[in-house]
């Protein structure tokens, strides 16, 4: 029987039972989600090429440690560790970079949709709803766009900024809370205080 006709749970299990041979499969198999959840994570300031490899070691640590008893769904399980390593060394990145403001993201950057489809929108548009502010109304000067990302640098916590970080590249607030380990409604939440915190700064900036 060909490997592509096994669900990932069987593989794992054939696996486990010393088809050595599945592990190359399964990485070769996932390599294209790596290289989109990669470039979706490359607007927070790290090598492409980086992120990849990290990817793939989150790829390879889902394969070492699925369990179908504990965990949901292969793909699921295999989605948070890929993104869980992946923002872990963005964050060491930044750390030995000891500049954070110079490498967050525009807000005038685009960003990739919660469907893993690039979109025109910006960070603005992502963070404040039309039903908050009208479009015309999200029209700021680029030139005051430094002062304003550093108002926000100031204005957000330290758990907003990651989640921040994490939604600017099209997940959802309850996959920020699993890669973050944190609870989806404190993510939810924290979500919704840096929203109100930006809607204010653009208002003011009026």
């Amino acid at each position: 029987m060909q490997y592509n006709e096994l669900k990932d749970e069987e593989l794992i299990v054939r696996l486990r039972e010393g088809e050595s041979a599945i592990t190359d499969f399964i990485m070769d198999k996932y390599k294209n989600l790596v290289r989109s959840k990669a470039k979706a994570m490359f607007i927070l300031g790290a090598d492409n090429d980086d992120l990849i490899q990290e990817g793939m070691i989150g790829l390879f640590k889902a394969v070492r440690d699925y369990d179908s008893g504990r965990d949901a769904s292969f793909f699921t399980f295999a989605d948070l560790c890929i993104s869980r390593q992946m923002y872990t060394a963005v964050q060491a990145s930044r750390r030995q970079k000891h500049a954070p403001l110079n490498t967050y993201v525009s807000l005038y950057s685009s960003y990739t949709a919660e469907n893993g489809n690039p979109e025109d929108a910006t960070l603005l548009n992502a963070l404040v709803s039309e039903a908050e502010l009208n479009p015309e109304e999200l029209l700021i000067d680029k030139e005051n766009v430094a002062n304003l990302e550093q108002m926000i640098e100031k204005e957000l916590s330290a758990f907003e900024k990651e989640v921040l970080d994490l939604y600017v590249t099209g997940m959802s607030y309850v996959q920020i809370a699993k890669v973050l380990g944190k609870d989806e409604k404190s993510t939810d939440n924290a979500l919704q205080r840096l929203k109100g915190k930006l809607k204010k700064v653009i208002q003011w900036k009026k």
